[in-house]
């Protein structure tokens, strides 16, 4: 996610492994033409898919956060460790220390677990094949990108980015199939 557009630039479904680090930042890379400033988060597979992807033409920080020790009663089974602190790491380039950060893409990823019910484990709407997943992922990024007016732009992000010049309608995106 573009942090001053809002744009969605890529996205890519899979495990949390290798493979799928390589062909997210392959893509991500393929679609900017200058040097941009990226951070990750402290995922390891990460450093060397970047660096494969970009190669030095990259500002990349990552930031890893810090979690104290779980909690030992039952009932928080559920919830997330305490986050008492982050550290950043700079791995290529110089990265401006003001902008590294991953909030508006934790944040993104809050608003689509909240909004649709298959991003809720635990539940009977939970996606169960992958193909389904994906629809759905592309159902929440091409409105956001297009046609969903972003409260702080007051444009779309692909109109923030010069991308398009207008919000797009529904059919306009039909059209393309």
């Amino acid at each position: 996610m573009d942090a001053d557009t809002k744009l969605i630039v890529s996205y890519m479904l899979g495990d949390r492994g290798a493979a799928t680090a390589q062909s997210l930042m392959r893509d991500v890379a393929g679609r900017i033409a200058n040097r941009i400033q990226l951070t990750t988060d402290g995922h390891r597979v990460y450093a060397e898919a970047v660096e494969d992807a970009f190669g030095a033409e990259i500002d990349y920080a990552m930031l890893v956060k810090i979690y104290g020790a779980p909690m030992e009663n039952p009932e928080s089974r559920y919830s997330p460790a305490t986050c008492i602190g982050c550290r950043t790491g700079i791995l290529a380039g110089s990265p401006d220390p003001d902008h590294v950060s991953t909030s508006y893409v934790e944040r993104q990823n809050l608003s689509m677990r909240m909004g649709m019910r298959r991003f809720t484990r635990l539940t009977n709407a939970f996606s169960k094949k992958l193909e389904n997943h994906g629809h759905m992922v592309a159902l929440c990024f091409i409105p956001y990108n297009y046609y969903r007016v972003h409260k702080t732009l007051r444009v779309t992000p692909a109109m923030e980015a010069g991308l398009t010049n207008h919000v797009w309608s529904v059919e306009e995106l039909l059209n393309l199939l």
